[in-house]
């Protein structure tokens, strides 16, 4: 395997094959609450791998710019070098998990508009939440990065309810983050069932990482429920 980096909480991340490359490999780990929670789970890396793959793709795809170069295996994929911007952006379609608690707002509640977050990703600080003033003040992001981050969340939050409604999957919320590539800003990390909440549209059975949380059985089972799915709705053309 190449020279190991970084070891992160899902994924390590090696050195590339090529100049201005990494090579990625998802890992079987499942983490919650910082890391306070932790369990290994066997195919773990697979499925997401497989997922994060996918979505990817359907994005790019659709015009949105991402770090994917390409798949070597089940668990590992080539990805362009990216100066990672230290601000997650939290995209909310539904009230759930950290926002109900927050304001009282119950679990399941349309949210009137679409709500977006950030937080500074630092594990030492416990990735606290952060506002625009507070991101362009201590230097994270330029004014015009961050404008771009949003435009981008945004128009991923409507391809991806759109994907998503066609497997009749509700997409709550997710997480994204983006890097700095060339002087421009693009899509990084993963999109998965570790960073959505996904809740079938008929029983509201939650197909995500929630189902590690907060202990509700078969973790896996959501995730491979999740790739099915989206196989299918990819294999049929959006006009059908």
């Amino acid at each position: 395997m190449s020279q190991v980096l970084y070891e992160g909480k899902s994924k390590l991340v090696c050195q590339g094959p090529r100049e201005g490359s990494l090579l990625i490999r998802y890992k079987d780990t499942a983490t919650a609450f910082n890391g306070e929670k932790k369990a290994e789970l066997s195919g773990k890396g697979v499925l997401n791998a497989a997922l994060s793959n996918r979505i990817f793709q359907y994005l790019m795809d659709h015009g949105v710019e991402t770090h994917l170069i390409q798949v070597v295996d089940d668990v590992s994929v080539v990805v362009r070098r990216a100066e990672i911007i230290p601000v997650e952006v939290v995209v909310r379609n539904l009230a759930a998990g950290g926002f109900s608690q927050k304001y009282g707002v119950p679990e399941g509640t349309l949210l009137r508009n679409t709500v977006m977050e950030f937080s500074y990703k630092s594990d030492a600080l416990g990735d606290p939440m952060i506002n625009r003033s507070q991101i362009t003040a201590i230097g994270l992001a330029s004014r015009e990065e961050l404008q771009e981050m949003e435009r981008q969340a945004l128009n991923i939050n409507e391809l991806l309810c759109r994907l998503f409604e066609r497997m009749d999957i509700r997409l709550v919320d997710f997480k994204l983050e983006f890097g700095r590539v060339d002087g421009h800003v693009i899509l990084c990390d993963e999109i998965s069932p570790d960073s959505c909440r996904l809740w079938d549209m008929a029983t509201e059975e939650k197909l995500d990482k929630d189902r590690f949380r907060r202990d509700l059985g078969d973790v896996l089972a959501g995730y491979r429920e999740v790739l099915r799915r989206l196989d299918d709705v990819l294999q049929t053309p959006e006009s059908e």
